[in-house]
């Protein structure tokens, strides 16, 4: 009996940078932004100050600088690859973590966590939240095979809706307990707060987006269905399971450190397929650059727009992303006449 391969057939929309190197290339533009962000900010840090050795600019840089940029690339490097995990279980290009509840149910999650166990650890919150958003998820994809025409704007509008409803849930539980407050944090993305000893927890999500790139390719045969999934030798729950756990753990990880960054899982890896195609394996590793540094563009924009106040990256994301996704559903709407 001849072999199966799992990986899909080059797509013949594979236009954009063919080149090896233009790969190094934009990674290099992304560690250019990385470089920046670690000098930008209200407290002077400059390449002649960490020369000169003052201790207390480098007690800042160290502490605070650096931190925060590891935090704001992982962060973005993670939330992409949810994205695109998420699209390729849904079949859906409109689709990711803040537009089908997932990012709303690990909200939920820890609120409830803060309600029951209020001395709990940030990582007892983390499971709890990861719990909630696995349950949204599957909730949406339970939702999802129930809905008779999978139409492309469909999908996204039901997520939105079910997103909405649990977001009205917890936005209500949170006034009558008085932690509108302390919801608030975690419904926006922020770096601010980030120093070392509070931006750990975010190199799990980085192991995360690993196996989520090396399996890659069975998320996409499992969205092809149970039936065509387990014909090719996989298995069909256990692949969507995976796929679920992955994306409900970084969706947690990253409310629980930085909040909600929106849109991001979305914009990113469409972008990617605009430009390189659909070729699932080529199209990781541009996701995650990409991803890192749309969040750092938008992370040093929000601290320079107002300085030396700041505006917080998922408010700066979300009017980009929102735009972008507009933008994205009108040129599917037109191309579909």
């Amino acid at each position: 009996m001849a072999s199966v391969s799992l990986r899909p057939a080059r797509s013949p929309r594979q236009h954009g940078p063919h080149r090896p190197h233009a790969l190094w290339v934009a990674g290099g533009a992304v560690l250019l932004l990385a470089v920046i962000s670690l000098f930008v900010g209200v407290s002077n840090v400059s390449p002649a100050q960490l020369m000169s050795g003052d201790p207390l600019v480098w007690q800042t840089f160290l502490v605070s600088r650096v931190p925060r940029t590891l935090a704001v690339v992982l962060a973005g490097v993670a939330l992409s690859i949810a994205g695109f995990i998420l699209q390729l279980m849904a079949r859906n290009r409109f689709v990711e973590p803040s537009t089908v509840g997932t990012v709303e149910s690990a909200t939920a999650g820890i609120l409830v966590a803060t309600l029951l166990l209020p001395g709990a650890p940030v990582v007892g919150k983390m499971v709890v939240a990861a719990l909630f958003a696995m349950a949204g998820t599957a909730l949406f994809l339970s939702v999802l095979r129930r809905i008779p025409l999978r139409n492309t704007l469909v999908v996204p509008l039901v997520g939105i809706m079910l997103g909405g409803v649990i977001a009205a849930v917890t936005t209500f539980s949170a006034y009558r307990f008085d932690l509108l407050q302390t919801l608030n944090t975690w419904m926006i993305g922020d770096f601010s707060g980030l120093i070392r000893g509070r931006y750990e927890l975010l190199w799990l999500v980085a192991v995360l987006a690993a196996v989520g790139y090396i399996c890659a390719d069975r998320f996409t045969v499992a969205g092809m269905g149970e039936e065509f999934t387990t014909n090719l030798g996989l298995d069909y729950r256990r692949t969507m399971n995976l796929g679920l756990i992955l994306v409900s753990l970084i969706s947690a990880v990253v409310v629980v450190v930085v909040g909600s960054i929106p849109f991001l899982g979305l914009i990113v890896p469409n972008l990617v397929s605009l430009l390189i195609g659909d070729n699932v394996r080529r199209a990781v590793p541009w996701i995650a650059v990409f991803g890192a540094g749309f969040v750092l563009t938008c992370d040093i924009i929000g601290r320079s727009i107002r300085f030396p106040y700041e505006v917080p990256v998922g408010v700066i994301v979300s009017v980009v992303g929102s735009a972008l996704f507009i933008a994205l559903l009108v040129r599917r709407g037109t191309g579909a006449r």
